[in-house]
């Protein structure tokens, strides 16, 4: 397997243990990830967004990302970009998101 897939594999199962304090989904879930990018220096890029642009949560959730994504063996750095285009919204969220949160 290419070395940055198996590096995405990595980051995705770490980012599927961070949680929105107020839903009891996991952000990669939710949909709120929008790019895992590894960089060659072992560093890794993510553009990430919020379920509402004024969320109480958001340095709470940036930073358990960047600790939990930096603990992975051999990765260096983990630069968060929160971006909010384009805007989320519920169908962005995974079937078992959708489930757990009574959307299907």
């Amino acid at each position: 397997m290419n070395e940055f897939l198996e590096r995405e594999e990595k980051i995705v199962r770490m980012l599927k243990t961070v949680f929105d304090p107020e839903i009891p989904v996991n952000i990669y879930d939710l949909g709120l990830i929008y790019r895992i990018e590894p960089q060659e220096d072992n560093s890794v890029d993510i553009d990430m967004t919020l379920t509402a642009p004024n969320c109480p949560a958001v340095d709470f959730i940036v930073e358990d990302v960047r600790m939990k994504v930096e603990s992975i063996p051999g990765i260096s750095e983990a630069r968060i970009n929160i971006v909010f285009d384009p805007p989320w919204d519920k169908d962005m969220m995974s079937e078992e998101a959708k489930l757990e949160l009574g959307f299907l």
